[in-house]
């Protein structure tokens, strides 16, 4: 399907979406650096503008609208959150996206913190604006673990179906792929993110790696968020960042303990493929992977979407042959 991405950052979500057999057709995101990382790695379809100055008559038709709406302000790493942020108003520019240009599908995705963020009644707005503009709803939290990410990374995804589809058998949540080795499932194991990075070599033995630099910040082991002690032979705490482009990132410390992760570690953490190059400076690149979508879990939601445009199809030959 014809997808139109918005907030797409350096293009975790988009990257996925392509994996799975869609088309990215038109981007936005205003930080320029992750821009220049998305048309480099993916497409020049992307526009730098402010989303709230970009008319929706100028955003091209499409059968999917996706947003990772800017999440600071939902963020339970945002100790300063409340309801009144206005990084939380921006949803509003989405949903105004979606009502205008009517795709058959949305997809939603933010922090898990939105689900009780005043007491649960901001996500319940959220939903509603969105059911407003036309759309059956669907949404749950998941786990990037489940879905073949060295990560324990906790994210709201929301699906919203056109009204009129009237589809019965709706595909949702994405399909997992993985699950822990102690739960009994014919899944795959998590993968563990000592596994993930031991391909990688010390960025001291090879520096020609393209983002292969790490912060020399000093190590602590206080069980706080960016100071926990990883253990390599489970998924890696979430990989968090704190602020909007100017703010700072959590680093996770690598699961030898001996160091901070380089920017290619932490993107490998995401899932990105390490053919993937992310422009701007060492701290532009972590922050920039620590607000992207996993691209295995983009690729997942890419998946449910196709199944679901398969069952729309059934039910409109199911509708004409009567």
């Amino acid at each position: 399907m014809k997808v139109v991405s918005l907030f797409s950052g350096c293009g975790g979500l988009d990257l996925g979406l392509m994996k799975s057999g869609h088309e990215i057709i038109w981007a936005n995101d205003i930080y320029k650096d992750a821009a220049e990382t998305y048309r480099n790695n993916i497409g020049d379809h992307i526009d730098e503008r402010d989303i709230r100055e970009i008319p929706s008559s100028e955003i091209p038709d499409c059968e999917v609208v996706v947003g990772g709406f800017p999440c600071q302000g939902f963020s339970m790493a945002n100790m300063k959150r409340n309801v009144e942020d206005i990084r939380n108003q921006l949803y509003k520019e989405m949903v105004r996206v979606v009502k205008d240009k009517q795709p058959k599908f949305f997809i939603g995705e933010n922090v898990k913190g939105i689900t009780s963020l005043g007491k649960g009644d901001v996500l319940k707005q959220v939903l509603s604006d969105f059911e407003k503009a036309g759309y059956d709803i669907h949404w749950k939290v998941v786990c990037a673990a489940d879905y073949g990410v060295p990560q324990m990374r906790m994210r709201l995804i929301i699906l919203g179906i056109r009204k009129d589809l009237l589809i019965n058998n709706v595909a949702f949540p994405p399909l997992e792929t993985h699950a822990s080795k102690d739960k009994e499932s014919n899944l795959k194991p998590w993968l563990s993110i000592g596994k993930a990075l031991s391909h990688l070599p010390e960025p001291t033995e090879n520096d020609q790696i393209p983002n292969h630099e790490y912060s020399k910040y000093k190590l602590r082991f206080n069980g706080h968020i960016g100071h926990r002690r990883i253990d390599p032979n489970k998924p890696a705490p979430t990989v968090t960042g704190r602020g909007d482009e100017k703010g700072g990132v959590v680093v996770l410390h690598h699961p030898n303990n001996h160091r901070r992760m380089s920017a290619r570690e932490l993107a490998a953490t995401q899932s990105f493929p390490d053919d993937f190059i992310f422009s701007g400076t060492k701290t532009s690149a972590y922050r920039q992977v620590a607000n992207a979508v996993p691209p295995l879990l983009g690729k997942a939601i890419g998946e449910m979407l196709s199944q679901n445009k398969i069952e729309i199809i059934e039910q409109e030959n199911i509708r004409v042959t009567g």
